[in-house]
């Protein structure tokens, strides 16, 4: 394995990166206040599910295929900026029948949120750039290690801290939506800007450039 020193500097930015409010916390943070808090939490579960594929395809070296093929990249951004786009309209678009979205959320909805979030992460060119440039900063080709070990063990413990940091935001959420006052107004007006959430995440993802 890499160097204790190189360690520490992993883990001291890899928490950095994590807990600073990015796309995915914001993301999660949007499901649960659609959804509920178990939904959120599902949603968390599928973006770290989600991320594996990419640090499977960091590993084998897969992800540099979006830096050699950039039509590739942008298909499969605007497919996933589409998806989200997707997302946050029908929860604008849906109706609460008098639900409380903190707890009498069904089952369904988490499961719902939990399959989007794997499809949103594993559709996200981002994530895999982010570990092909992340990455590599870190690993050492002179340890015992083969380069494609460490990179999935990295790759697997970076997973695990921005997961925590998402937990963190939906944690968060879940209480703001405790304080709220339940009616169906209201449970309307935070669905709704859920799904705007959402969409802007969408847009942004569109024309964020490489």
């Amino acid at each position: 394995m890499p160097s204790f020193e190189l360690l520490t500097a992993f883990f001291i930015t890899t928490a950095l990166f994590a807990y600073i409010p990015g796309p995915a916390m914001l993301y999660a943070a949007a499901q649960t206040m659609a959804r509920g808090r178990f939904a959120g939490l599902m949603a968390v579960l599928g973006i770290h599910v989600g991320c594996y594929f990419h640090i499977v395809a960091a590993a084998a070296g897969l992800s540099v295929l979006f830096q050699a093929v950039p039509w590739l990249y942008f298909v499969v951004k605007l497919c996933g900026a589409l998806y989200l786009i997707w997302l946050g309209f029908s929860m604008l678009r849906s109706k609460l029948e008098g639900q409380d979205v903190s707890f009498a959320i069904e089952p369904k909805s988490a499961r719902r949120a939990f399959v989007d979030s794997i499809i949103v992460d594993v559709l996200n060119p981002k994530t895999a750039l982010f570990f092909l440039a992340f990455l590599p900063q870190f690993v050492d080709p002179a340890a015992a290690f083969p380069v494609w070990l460490q990179f999935l063990i990295l790759g697997i413990v970076v997973n695990l801290i921005f997961s925590s940091a998402d937990l963190v935001g939906v944690l968060l959420a879940g209480a703001m939506l405790g304080r709220l006052k339940r009616s169906s107004v209201v449970q309307g007006i935070v669905r709704r800007g859920a799904g705007a959430v959402l969409m802007g995440l969408g847009v942004h993802l569109a024309f964020q450039k490489t």
